[in-house]
């Protein structure tokens, strides 16, 4: 890492850059998910907690008794929204699982840590009240995109009894990470981004999922696009060196993906990462 080189950071970290026609996968990503919530079945802003940012969707599995899957957006941790994320839905529910797309405050009215407990707050409403949709709370897989991926991690690494006794030990033992951030100390020194994010020393130290301890127990799979900058790349490689291959058994670059179209990836029926998502639903 060259943590005094501003310039190289912003090329490595900046990715709506890196990708100039990056709006027009924002806006279909938009789009279609407005034309996902006017169509499917779905409870829209149901809160999971007492912040304004603390409400999340369900779509529920056409199947009775499915898995779940909560996506966690990214942004940075700083943009976007739940709402932008609806276009998940079909390829899982018509196959008989039940997504979950949580909000979250964003920085820098929010902090990244501060950030982490409300997905624990958002799984934990998930473990409590997901069978009132028809879905199985023992079968929990999170998945999350960029900041989400980083979220994503930090839930398999979560304490859950440690947060609230009347949880499972064992709430979240399968993440699905998509260009992931696992080592945060890069992004106090990116200009772009620490103007939001305003992470400081302790703050990197307490949410930097390759800084934690390996997980007990639980799978993490790790993906990436392979067109991504070396510093995805690299931060891709790093939770499994971190973790360990037992708790990282898949660690992949998918040729030809940048950061926004290894997203789309995700619902292409058949695609490497749909396949991967699939695994983990069904608990192999």
């Amino acid at each position: 890492m060259k943590l005094n080189d501003a310039p190289w950071l912003e090329q490595q970290y900046n990715n709506r850059a890196r990708v100039p026609d990056h709006p027009q996968y924002l806006e279909r990503w938009a789009r279609t998910s407005a034309q996902v919530r006017a169509s499917e079945p779905c409870s829209i802003d149901v809160a999971y907690g007492r912040s304004p940012g603390e409400r999340l969707d369900v779509f529920p599995s056409a199947r009775p008794e499915g898995p779940v899957l909560v996506f966690i957006h990214g942004g940075y941790w700083r943009s976007l929204d739940k709402s932008d994320h609806s276009f998940i839905a079909p390829a899982f529910t018509r196959k008989g699982a039940c997504l979950v797309v949580p909000n979250y405050d964003l920085c820098p009215a929010a902090t990244v840590p501060g950030i982490v407990m409300q997905m624990v707050r958002a799984l934990a409403w998930t473990a409590k009240h997901i069978a009132s949709f028809g879905a199985d709370p023992g079968r929990i897989t999170v998945a999350g995109h960029s900041a989400g991926g980083h979220l994503a991690a930090m839930m398999l690494a979560c304490d859950w009894t440690g947060f609230d006794a009347k949880l499972p030990a064992r709430l979240v033992e399968r993440a699905l990470s998509i260009s992931g951030l696992y080592e945060l100390e890069p992004l106090r020194f990116t200009p772009s981004l620490q103007v939001a994010l305003q992470l400081t020393e302790s703050q990197v130290l307490q949410a930097s999922p390759a800084r934690l301890p390996a997980p007990a127990s639980g799978t993490l799979y790790t993906v990436a696009g392979g067109r991504e900058s070396m510093e995805f790349l690299r931060q891709n490689e790093l939770i499994r060196q971190a973790w360990g291959t037992q708790r990282v058994p898949v660690c992949e670059a998918l040729p030809g993906l940048n950061h926004f179209s290894v997203l789309d990836a995700l619902v292409e029926e058949g695609s490497r990462l749909n396949r991967l998502a699939w695994e983990l639903l069904s608990g192999r």
